[in-house]
Order: structure tokens, then C-alpha cells, then sequence
């Protein structure tokens, strides 16, 4: 085996719609550890992933639209998630100390912030540098098991489609409710 294999590994599948969420740990602005798909257990989770510093802005405006849409639901969640790899990671003190005071206290357990593993993340959601400066939305269901997929800025329609998507937390389905939540959306 050569040292380019030791060094790569082995390459990550794409995550589909069916897939249980691979095991993603962090921390929340609080402090404490944060492990998905185990902290959205019980409830519907929308997970909005970030790569780049641009990234943050069409995170936020989704989370912005789940708070004003869906945010008073009890079956429900949001994670907003910043990948942070590379040399950035050497910053995790100044970072995290300005995602803390830059996003209210109420919010500080609905943001996991990751650090490394950026990489095998891109793979899992075909993150393409076209597309860096893009949220990357991911829905759960109350298991952990991937009903949605989409990257891309703030669209009202996919926003519709996604509402209709987390609507379904009480478990009822109708066969085009079962189409879309099976497909991958591209922007």
C-alpha cells in the first residue's frame, strides 16, 4: 500500500435521502459537546451547513425563514453548522468567541460549530467549489435517517418544498410527499 492510500483513506459515499446521518460532532456556542444525528432525536431537524465564511450568509437566511415559519414547533429543529477546516482552525478561540457574542444566547444551542472533517463532509454532500459560498440543507427525520438534500442560497420554493417536508413530523405521508422527500435537490 502506498502513503498516498494511508494518507487519503477511503473515499466518502455521497449522502442520499434513506441514509442514517453519519455521526457529525461539535460543539455548541454554549460549550458543550454536540453529536448529530443524536442531539435532533425525536424531532424533525434541519441542518444547514456552511464551508466558507461566505457560506454563513445563506445559512443564516434559512435559518431566518425556519425561525419566522417553523421555529414555534416543538417536533422541530435547527442546526446552523459551520465546517471549519484548514488553517482556520488554529483561529477556534477567536472564532468561537465571535460566533458567541454575534448570535443570541437563545440560539447558542442550535449552532454547532465543527472543527476538521471538513473534507469527508464535502464528499458526503457533493460539495463542488462553484458552490462554496452556498448553505448545504440537510433534513432529518425524528431517527436521524436523510429525507432531503439541497445547496444553495435562500429560495422561496425550495422553501415551500421544505416546509411541506417538515410538516410531515407527525408522521403522516402522502405518496408526493414520498416522491420529494426521495429526491436530491439541485438549485
Amino acid at each position: 500500500m502506498s502513503m498516498a492510500t494511508l494518507r487519503t483513506g477511503p473515499a466518502q459515499e455521497s449522502l442520499r435521502a434513506g441514509d442514517r446521518l453519519p455521526v457529525l460532532k461539535g460543539q455548541f456556542l454554549s460549550g458543550r459537546d454536540a453529536e448529530l444525528p443524536r442531539a435532533s432525536s425525536g424531532k424533525v431537524a434541519l441542518v444547514a451547513m456552511g464551508f466558507t465564511y461566505k457560506s454563513r450568509f445563506p445559512v443564516e437566511a434559512w435559518g431566518r425563514w425556519y425561525r419566522a415559519t417553523i421555529g414555534s414547533r416543538t417536533d422541530a429543529a435547527l442546526f446552523e453548522v459551520p465546517m471549519i477546516g484548514g488553517l482556520a482552525t488554529l483561529g477556534r478561540w477567536f472564532i468561537d468567541r465571535g460566533m458567541r457574542s454575534g448570535t443570541p444566547a437563545e440560539l447558542h444551542e442550535h449552532v454547532i460549530t465543527v472543527y476538521g472533517s471538513t473534507g469527508e463532509w464535502k464528499q458526503r454532500l457533493s460539495y463542488s467549489p462553484e458552490h462554496e459560498d452556498e448553505a448545504y440543507l440537510i433534513v432529518l427525520d425524528k431517527v436521524g435517517v436523510v429525507r432531503w438534500l439541497h445547496h444553495g442560497v435562500f429560495d422561496q420554493a425550495r422553501a415551500d418544498d421544505l416546509r411541506g417536508l417538515i410538516t410531515l413530523a407527525d408522521g403522516r405521508t402522502t405518496m408526493a410527499d414520498h416522491d420529494l422527500a426521495h429526491r436530491r435537490s439541485e438549485p
